[in-house]
């Protein structure tokens, strides 16, 4: 494994906390709420385990922005939006998710579903665009390199 393979790790974690988040929102919509605690909680562990993939690709690229290849405007400004939208919800998705689960580990489930239904659209937002700013830096629309 090099350090050119950490995006792609990290955008199958992404797609993986997706589907869990997706798996955990439909356990509880029926009830199945050990089935709820225990997809959540890895999706959890996957959302850390994705965060500490992230932190360490920017540690060894010192930082480098990875450029986006896409030249038709209205595809750049699409891009960015998205890009802007996610880092800023993926800024809040640090604080959000410890909380609501923290609310739910101590039982206070009134409290937990209040901040749920806040934090999972965002979370969820926040995995798919993860994915998809992967696929439009990666594989759709990758930078040419210079020279």
């Amino acid at each position: 494994m090099t350090v050119h393979d950490i995006p792609t790790l990290n955008a199958a974690l992404n797609a993986t906390a997706t589907v869990l988040i997706t798996l955990g929102f439909i356990f509880i919509k029926q009830g199945k709420k050990e089935a709820h605690r225990a997809t959540m909680l890895t999706a959890g562990m996957v959302s850390a385990l994705f965060l500490v993939g992230y932190v360490t690709h920017k540690i060894l690229i010192r930082g480098v922005h990875t450029p986006f290849g896409g030249e038709n405007t209205i595809l750049r400004t699409f891009y960015y939006s998205m890009l802007i939208s996610h880092i800023i919800l993926a800024i809040s998705i640090a604080y959000l998710v410890p909380r609501t689960f923290l609310f739910a580990m101590k039982g206070d489930i009134v409290t937990h579903k209040k901040w749920a239904k806040f934090t999972f659209p965002i979370w969820y937002y926040v995995s798919v665009t993860g994915v998809l700013v992967y696929f439009f830096l990666y594989v759709w629309w990758p930078a040419t390199p210079a020279g």
